[in-house]
C-alpha cells in the first residue's frame, strides 16, 4: 500500500481546515434540491447565510456579547428615565440592584422583537395580600405587561398572579420561589404586525409572547388580545409595534438585578 509523506498529510490536513472555515470553499450544501416553502432557499442551501456567531454568558443568566445590558453590576441608570416627563430615573441602584421608588420608569432605548432577561426579588417580610403583596409588573414595548407579584402560598385571581399576562392570561403553572428569593424571567416577545406596512391599522398579526419563570414554561408563543390595563383590555394600535420596557411602581419595594435585552430579526436578515 502506497503512504502518504509527512508533508502531503500536513498540507492536506490545513487544506481541509481552511476549507472548513469558509463555507464557500468546497460547498457544504445543495442547490438541486427543492425550494423551501418559502420560496426563498432550497433544502441545505449552500448560498444561505450563515448564522453569526455569539459569545453566551460565562454563567447561566449572564448577558451574552450582543445583549444591551440595562441593568449590571454597578450603579449605572443612565439607560432608564422616568415614565412620566422623560427626567432621568430616580430609583434607587446600589451595587447593581435596583429598588422600586416612585413612578413608572422605561428605557430610553425602543425595541421591537426580543428576548428579554429579567432578575427580581420580593420583599422578604411579607406585608399585604392578593394584589397588595410584593407587586410590580414588566411591561414589554411600555403595553404588554409580564405581572411581578409574591405569589407563593398567596392567593390572587389567576390573570394576576407572578407570570401572567396582566388580565389576559394566566400561567401555566404556578412556578414563584419563597418571598425575598431571587427569581428569573426570560422572555422571548414578537411585536404585533399591521397590514400594509401599519397604513390602514388593521391588525395582521397579534403580539405573541413566550415566557420562563425560574426555569419553566409559564406561556408558550401566547397571544396578547391587546394591550394591558386594569379591569380592561386596551385595543391594538399600529402605535404598539415599537416602544420601551417599562417597570411599574405598585407601591411595593421590589428589588431587580441582570437585565438585559437582545434584538431579534428574522430568519436571514443581516
Amino acid at each position: 500500500m502506497k503512504t502518504l509523506s509527512l508533508a502531503v498529510v500536513v498540507v492536506l490536513l490545513s487544506t481541509g481546515a481552511a476549507y472548513a472555515a469558509d463555507p464557500k470553499k468546497p460547498s457544504l450544501g445543495y442547490t438541486d434540491t427543492p425550494m423551501q416553502p418559502n420560496g426563498k432557499w432550497h433544502v441545505h442551501d449552500s448560498d444561505r447565510p450563515v448564522p453569526k456567531v455569539v459569545t453566551p454568558g460565562d454563567k447561566p443568566g449572564a448577558a451574552p456579547a450582543d445583549a444591551t445590558v440595562l441593568i449590571g453590576p454597578g450603579n449605572d441608570l443612565s439607560k432608564w428615565v422616568q415614565k412620566v416627563g422623560n427626567t432621568p430615573a430616580t430609583w434607587s441602584l446600589k451595587d447593581g440592584v435596583l429598588e422600586t421608588g416612585k413612578g413608572y420608569i422605561k428605557t430610553k432605548e425602543e425595541w421591537s422583537d426580543f428576548q428579554l432577561h429579567v432578575e427580581w426579588a420580593t420583599p422578604s417580610v411579607v406585608k399585604g395580600d392578593s394584589q397588595g403583596r410584593g407587586n410590580s409588573g414588566v411591561f414589554l414595548l411600555g403595553q404588554f405587561e409580564v405581572q411581578v407579584l409574591d405569589s407563593h402560598q398567596n392567593p390572587t385571581y389567576p390573570d394576576g398572579q407572578a407570570s401572567a399576562l396582566y388580565g389576559q392570561y394566566p400561567p401555566l403553572v404556578n412556578a414563584s420561589r419563597k418571598p425575598g428569593e431571587w427569581q428569573t424571567y426570560d422572555i422571548v416577545f414578537t411585536a404585533p404586525r399591521f397590514k400594509d406596512g401599519n397604513k390602514d391599522g388593521k391588525l395582521d398579526k397579534p403580539a405573541t409572547v413566550t415566557v420562563i419563570h425560574n426555569g419553566v414554561v409559564t406561556h408558550n408563543a401566547t397571544a396578547y388580545f391587546g394591550g394591558t390595563t386594569h379591569r380592561k383590555i386596551a385595543e391594538y394600535t399600529p402605535a404598539m409595534v415599537k416602544g420601551p420596557i417599562e417597570i411599574q411602581d405598585h407601591g411595593n419595594p421590589i428589588h431587580y438585578r441582570n437585565i438585559w435585552i437582545r434584538p431579534l430579526k428574522g430568519y436571514d436578515q443581516p
